[in-house]
């Protein structure tokens, strides 16, 4: 449907054009080329060669799958006991003493003679050669040996915390309008204008710190899309949803292509830079001209596009409309800008 009302307006643009010039721009079986172009600080790698966004950052709505996993069969060089590990103290010639004990919070376990001992984040050996250490000023030649026969008894508790009959071990969350997701167990994070590979690096990071072999894998179950937006004299102006880079002439024709009263010369583009505003004057009439200095302008997520009047555009109305579409979007900062004090049109 887009194509063909791209080939529609491009088709009665270069009418439009060839009659004011008398004759059509390009002759029969001619071909001409035109450069990729967009916001300076931009142009290093958008678009890219094969006409894609270079990445995907989240907005508000999208919706993540949270897929958990717990990687205990992923061998260690060293273990080390964790609260909730259950341990199991043998004693060989004296088994009325043995004892099996979960790790309490505080890392320790309850001994005979000994009262509490603190083993969290020691290795089995560590702690069997200090038991027989401090065993020996109370026992005849103690054998001890300690042997962890349930790792991780938290894992369990995990599962049946995490698991639902729709999604096992998984979880949906949406990313509110303040930019934050809520994960379970580590709370709010804020992920909008992130990626989905540096969210889940800190995810990882956290949920290993909670349970070592405890890791996610994110997937992107539903986007709100993409979005630019196209106002003034065109014929359905408004905001476009976009599925992958689209240039400036294109976004045009999502609007129904420019009315009687547009001046393509004259065409203004905002993007938002950080905590700023930039704006670029373009001219579309060359562009659709087919002129050798006409480029392809590229447009990128939550661009404004805005086609003035011909003849004296007034500045007030331009911001008046623009002003509106900053709103919508929560860009309210940096509004008394230089753009906003030395306006590029008149």
């Amino acid at each position: 449907m887009m194509r063909t009302s791209l080939l529609i307006f491009l088709a009665l643009t270069l009418v439009t054009v060839g009659c004011t010039r008398g004759d059509l721009p390009i002759a029969p079986d001619e071909e001409r080329t035109m450069s990729a172009t967009t916001f300076a600080a931009d142009a290093k790698d958008y678009p890219s060669a094969l006409g894609l966004f270079p990445d995907y950052r989240l907005v508000p709505g999208d919706v993540l799958d949270v897929l958990f996993q717990i990687r205990t069969w992923q061998s260690k060089e060293e273990f080390r006991l964790a609260v909730d590990d259950t341990v199991t103290v043998k004693f060989v010639h004296a088994p009325e003493l043995n004892e099996t004990q979960n790790i309490q919070p505080d890392g320790r376990i309850s001994l005979p003679y000994l009262g509490e001992v603190r083993i969290a984040g020691m290795s089995v050996g560590e702690v069997t050669s200090m038991l027989r250490e401090r065993y020996a000023s109370i026992l005849r030649a103690p054998e001890i040996y300690v042997v962890v026969p349930e790792y991780r008894s938290r894992i369990k508790e995990l599962k049946n915390d995490l698991h639902t009959a729709s999604r096992g071990l998984s979880r949906l969350v949406t990313v509110r309008p303040d930019g934050f997701c809520t994960f379970p167990l580590a709370g709010d994070i804020f992920v909008a204008g992130r990626t989905i590979p540096q969210i889940n690096e800190e995810l990882d990071a956290i949920y290993e710190d909670y349970l070592p072999g405890l890791h996610v894998d994110l997937f992107l179950e539903r986007h709100s899309g993409a979005m630019v937006y196209v106002m003034g004299q065109v014929r359905t102006g408004g905001a476009f949803s976009i599925a992958k880079p689209v240039t400036l002439t294109q976004a045009l024709a999502l609007a129904g292509g420019h009315n009687n009263e547009a001046d393509l010369t004259s065409v203004l583009v905002f993007r938002r830079q950080g905590q700023q505003f930039g704006a670029r004057r373009l001219d579309l009439e060359k562009t659709l001209g087919l002129d050798e200095d006409g480029t392809l302008f590229y447009l990128q997520p939550d661009d404004i596009v805005y086609i003035p009047r011909r003849g004296r555009a007034q500045w007030a109305e331009v911001m008046r409309e623009v002003s509106e579409i900053i709103f919508f979007r929560g860009w309210s900062s940096g509004l008394d800008g230089p753009l906003f004090v030395n306006p590029i049109i008149k």
